[in-house]
């Protein structure tokens, strides 16, 4: 079987916001769709490691932010590569109660609050399906995820549906000028001429030089 034409399977990019023992949590997802016209059913997809699976079991009810272009990526970052386990996604950006869920404060296409009414499992992963509730207005253009690829420059985490595990880098040739060096946690790619500074923080998701090896 080839997996090369699953790539030309469209995608978007979600933040999914919802409480967690009176706590805000969420994550990035990319697979989101309508279901129904009226009384209108979404349905997205959540990885069984997921921690915001796990609250949303206990608390149904969700934001759905629809990412835009202009979205801050740092949001991405931090929503798509921490656990909400160890890590307060929300601690940089700050988050409004929209009707009993909380969005990440930013710029984003709209929200979606919705209430999960039932949970499919496909393995590695748990179709949720959602009942809307409300929706609010943004603006922008809606960010793909060929876009977040090809613009943006990231990778996919590990529990994403879309996540494909890549070869291992090999060390450049001592006498190359140009070395490249690429960020493990969101996958931003950078080249210079030499070593990569010590000070070198990733523009894309923040973390520093430590998290960048050679390819």
């Amino acid at each position: 079987m080839e997996s090369n034409p699953l790539y030309s399977i469209t995608y978007g990019l979600y933040v999914v916001g919802c409480y967690a023992g009176g706590k805000a949590a969420g994550c990035i997802i990319n697979t989101c769709f309508q279901v129904t016209s009226e009384d209108p059913k979404l349905a997205i997809c959540l990885n069984k490691k997921n921690y915001t699976l796990e609250c949303l079991k206990k608390n149904p009810r969700f934001c759905l932010s629809i990412i835009a272009e202009n979205t801050d990526p740092m949001i991405i970052s931090s929503f798509g590569f921490r656990s909400g386990r160890d890590a307060d996604k929300y601690a940089d950006f700050g988050y409004d109660d929209i009707d009993g869920a909380p969005a990440v404060k930013g710029n984003f296409c709209g929200r979606l609050i919705v209430d999960a009414i039932d949970f499919v499992d496909c393995g590695t992963h748990e179709i949720v399906i959602a009942k809307l509730v409300d929706s609010k207005g943004g603006s922008g253009t809606p960010m793909t995820y060929a876009y977040y690829h090809s613009v943006i420059k990231g990778s996919a985490p590990k529990n994403a549906p879309t996540y494909r595990a890549e070869p291992a880098p090999t060390k450049a040739p001592s006498d190359k000028k140009m070395r490249r060096f690429k960020c493990d946690i969101c996958g931003y790619e950078v080249e210079v001429e030499g070593d990569l500074p010590a000070d070198f923080v990733c523009p894309v998701c923040g973390f520093d030089r430590s998290h960048f090896k050679e390819i």
